[in-house]
C-alpha cells in the first residue's frame, strides 16, 4: 500500500471531525456546538451553585461529580480540537484555544490549590461559539473587525497610557509633597493611586486633599481626567472606520483553526494553511 493511500483515510477522519468541531453549517457540526453550549452552561451553573454555601454544604458531593464530569468531557474536546487541525500548536496559541485550555486547568489545579475551580467561570468566554450556531456570523464578522481595530491601534494606545502613568507619577509625587502624611497622602505610591483614581473621574473618596493647593491641584486633575479619555476613544474609532472596509469570512481554519479571513481568502492568514482540506491535504 502507498504512503498517500496509507495517509489518505487519516486525513478524511480528520476532515470530518475538523467540519463537526468548527463548523455549524452541517447536522452533525451544529449538534455538537449545541451540545457542548448546553454543557458549558450546566457546568458554569455547577461553579456559581458551590459559591453558596447553603448549597455546597448539602450537595457538595453531587457538586463535585458535576465538576468533573464536565472537566472530562471539555478535556477530551480539547483533545479532539488538536486532533482536528493540522498545526495544533497553532490552535493552541490562538484565542479560543487558550480559553478551552483555561477551561479544563482549573479542575486539576484545585488538586493543589483548593478554591481554584472556582476559576471555571472563564468557561463562560465559550458561549461566543453561540454566533455560529445561531448564524449569527455577521456579528462575528463585527467583532473580527472590532480586534482588528484594538490592533491596529496597540502602539497609539501604548503610547498614551505611558504618558497617562507618567502624569500620575509626576502628579503623585506632588500631591506627596503638598498634602503629606497628615492628610492620608503617606507614601508616592499611595498619593499615585489616589491621582489613577482621580484622572479616571472614579473619585471613591477614601484619600481626599484637605489644603487649598491640594484641591486645586486635584480640580486640575480631574479636568485632564474628561480630555484624556477621550483620546483612545478618538484613536480606536479612527482605526474602526478603516478596518470596517474590510468584510471578515468566518469559515474555520483546517490548519488552526483561526476565523476572520477575507471572503476571498484562499489561504489562512496566521498560519498559511489552504482553505480548504482538499487543499490542505495536497499542501501537506
Amino acid at each position: 500500500m502507498s504512503r498517500s493511500s496509507e495517509q489518505s483515510p487519516q486525513g478524511g477522519f480528520r476532515a470530518r471531525l475538523h467540519t463537526i468541531i468548527f463548523e455549524a453549517d452541517t447536522p452533525a457540526g451544529k449538534a455538537f456546538d449545541v451540545a457542548l453550549l448546553w454543557a458549558i452552561v450546566f457546568s458554569i451553573a455547577a461553579v456559581m451553585l458551590e459559591s453558596v454555601s447553603s448549597i455546597r454544604v448539602r450537595y457538595a458531593s453531587a457538586l463535585q461529580v458535576a465538576e468533573w464530569f464536565f472537566t472530562i468531557i471539555f478535556a477530551l474536546e480539547y483533545v479532539l480540537r488538536l486532533i482536528a487541525v493540522r498545526r495544533p500548536l497553532d490552535y493552541a496559541r490562538s484565542f479560543f484555544g487558550l480559553v478551552d485550555l483555561l477551561a479544563i486547568l482549573p479542575s486539576f489545579l484545585s488538586v493543589i490549590f483548593p478554591g481554584a475551580q472556582t476559576l471555571l467561570v472563564v468557561r463562560v468566554l465559550r458561549l461566543l461559539r453561540v454566533f455560529r450556531v445561531l448564524k449569527l456570523g455577521h456579528l462575528l464578522g463585527q467583532a473580527e473587525v472590532l480586534l482588528t481595530a484594538l490592533r491596529a491601534s496597540r502602539g497609539k494606545i501604548i503610547v498614551f497610557l505611558g504618558f497617562v502613568l507618567t502624569v500620575d507619577v509626576v502628579m503623585g509625587a506632588i500631591m506627596y509633597m503638598v498634602e503629606g502624611e497628615q492628610h492620608g497622602f503617606d507614601s508616592i505610591p499611595r498619593s499615585m493611586y489616589w491621582a489613577i483614581v482621580t484622572m479616571t473621574t472614579v473619585g471613591f473618596g477614601d484619600i481626599t486633599p484637605k489644603t487649598v493647593p491640594g484641591q486645586f491641584i486635584a480640580s486640575v486633575l480631574m479636568i485632564m481626567g474628561y480630555g484624556i479619555l477621550a483620546v483612545p476613544t478618538g484613536i480606536v474609532s479612527v482605526e474602526l472606520a478603516a478596518a470596517t472596509k474590510q468584510r471578515p469570512d468566518t469559515q474555520a481554519c483546517p490548519g488552526c483553526g483561526a476565523q476572520g479571513h477575507d471572503l476571498d481568502a484562499r489561504y489562512c492568514k496566521t498560519c498559511g494553511t489552504a482553505l480548504d482540506w482538499t487543499s490542505a491535504k495536497t499542501a501537506g
